[in-house]
C-alpha cells in the first residue's frame, strides 16, 4: 500500500529532519529496527546524504517523541520500553482510540470506509505474501489510517508514535498475537463503521487493542528480568545447524542493519 499524501514513503529523497524521523519510524513499524538498536549518526548522514547537525537534529526529535534514547559516550539507539512503559503505551492507545471513535459525530463517510477497507485488503495480501516487514508496517498504520479517516490529522501522529512504541513493546516481550488475528480484528472494526454502529466499532476496537496487550509476556517478564534474552538465546531446534563462523547471512531484507556499526 503506497503512503498517503503527507506521509514519507520509504524510498523518497529525505534532506529534512522531519522526514528522516519518520523514516525511522516507519523502519520501527515494519519491525526493521529493534529495541535497544543503536543508530550511528556518521551512517544515518551516509545513508540520507545530509550532514551528522542534521541528523542529530531528527534523532533530537525522535527522542522528545519517546522513540530513541541518546548514551553521552556510546550515542543513540532506539528505545526499549520497560514493563510499567508497556502497559502506559497500551493504556493511551486503548483511551486515545476509543475516545476518537466516541467522539465522532456520525457515521463515516463512504470514501472513508472504502480507504478503509482498502487497507484492511493489502494487510490481507502482505500477510498471504509473507511480506514481514510491510505486513508488520500495515498492521500498525491501520490505526493511523482509521485516525486520519475520522478527520483528526494530530491524533494520526500521536498514533502513529505509539503505535511504533507497542511496535517495539510486541518484539520486546515476545508477542503471540498472529498478524491474521489483528487484521480480522481491523476487518470487524470497518465492518461496524460500515453498518454505521459506532458503538459497535468502539467495543470490537477495544477488544482489539486488549487483546494484543494480552498476548504481551508482560507478567513472565516481570517475574523474569531475563525473559527476552533468555528467548533470544534459546538452543536452536532440531536439526537447524548454526551458521559457520564468520558466515555472512544472505537475503535478508532487514532496514539499517549496517547503522549498528559505530561512528
Amino acid at each position: 500500500m503506497a503512503p498517503e499524501k503527507g506521509r514519507t514513503a520509504a524510498g523518497s529523497d529525505s534532506s529534512r529532519p522531519d522526514q528522516i524521523a519518520d523514516r525511522i519510524v516507519d523502519a520501527i513499524l515494519a519491525g526493521r529496527l529493534a529495541p535497544g538498536q543503536r543508530l550511528g549518526e556518521q551512517a544515518l548522514a551516509d545513508l540520507f546524504g545530509v550532514s551528522r547537525t542534521l541528523v542529530r537534529e531528527a534523532l533530537a526529535r525522535l527522542s522528545a517523541r519517546g522513540m530513541v534514547e541518546v548514551n553521552a559516550r556510546r550515542g543513540w539507539f532506539v528505545v526499549q520500553p520497560s514493563l510499567d512503559e508497556a502497559r502506559e503505551a497500551f493504556g493511551a492507545r486503548l483511551a486515545i482510540e476509543t475516545g476518537m471513535l466516541q467522539g465522532l459525530p456520525g457515521p463515516l463517510p463512504a470514501a472513508k470506509i472504502k480507504r478503509l477497507k482498502a487497507h484492511v485488503a493489502s494487510e490481507r495480501a502482505a500477510i498471504r505474501a509473507g511480506e514481514t516487514g510491510e505486513r508488520s508496517w500495515l498492521l500498525g498504520d491501520f490505526h493511523v489510517c482509521l485516525a486520519e479517516c475520522a478527520g483528526n490529522g494530530l491524533l494520526a501522529e500521536i498514533l502513529k508514535d505509539l503505535t511504533a512504541r507497542t511496535t517495539l513493546i510486541a518484539t520486546l516481550y515476545q508477542s503471540t498475537h498472529a498478524a491474521t488475528s489483528s487484521c480480522n480484528e481491523h476487518a470487524a472494526i470497518v465492518a461496524a463503521l460500515e453498518a454505521g454502529d459506532l458503538a459497535l466499532a468502539t467495543a470490537r476496537l477495544r477488544e482489539h487493542i486488549d487483546s494484543v496487550a494480552r498476548h504481551l509476556r508482560l507478567e513472565a517478564t516481570a517475574e523474569d528480568p531475563l525473559a527476552p534474552l533468555r528467548a533470544a538465546l534459546s538452543p536452536l531446534k532440531a536439526g537447524a545447524a548454526p551458521r559457520p563462523r564468520g558466515a555472512r547471512r544472505t537475503g535478508s531484507t532487514t532496514l539499517f542493519t549496517h547503522l549498528l556499526t559505530e561512528t
